[in-house]
């Protein structure tokens, strides 16, 4: 349970990267970067969880996260590439990565249940934070009309995940 509680403290960097994105306002090229390194980070722990879970509905949930965010990717980048924009990256994009390379290496030292519950408290916890950064900052920031649609349209999924991610984290072994 101390392994997965420290795979949870490594969560202030994305928190800490939502509020540079609050303070400095995004452009939509820099949301842009932030939507892609937010679901590529999700694919990458997913992937891991994937061939590490122990509980089936885990492995199954890492597997939905890989193809979700696969396809929230694949989305923004079609219409980044039909509005001749380029993401660029940011202070808070770069934390991010760091972020999410973090939260991989420690569930990497994790096994068992203690990987399972440690990635899905995790889960949890990023995908709320994701909302919230939605919600405060990427969606009100966002000045085309396209990728705020996107973003907005996009959103739902965030929260099923969430919800979720809760149930099986009242589902796993303490």
């Amino acid at each position: 349970m101390r392994k997965a509680m420290h795979a949870l403290a490594l969560l202030p960097a994305f928190a800490a990267a939502v509020c540079l994105a609050q303070g400095a306002g995004p452009n939509d090229a820099q949301i842009a970067a932030i939507v892609v390194t937010a679901n590529q980070v999700d694919i990458e722990a997913g992937e891991l969880a994937k061939s590490k879970a122990r509980n089936k509905e885990v492995a199954a949930f890492a597997q939905q996260m890989i193809t979700d965010h696969g396809g929230v990717n694949q989305q923004a980048k079609a219409l980044v590439t039909k509005l001749h924009v380029t993401p660029e990256a940011s202070d808070t994009s770069r934390a991010l990565q760091r972020g999410g390379d973090d939260n991989v290496a420690a569930l990497r030292k994790l096994t068992g249940a203690e990987f399972d519950r440690a990635y899905v408290v995790h889960e949890v916890a990023y995908h709320q934070q994701v909302i919230d950064a939605l919600d405060k900052t990427l969606i009100p920031s966002a000045q085309n009309a396209d990728l705020k649609a996107l973003l907005v349209k996009v959103r739902p999924a965030f929260v099923a995940h969430l919800e979720h991610a809760k149930h099986m984290e009242g589902s796993l072994p303490k």
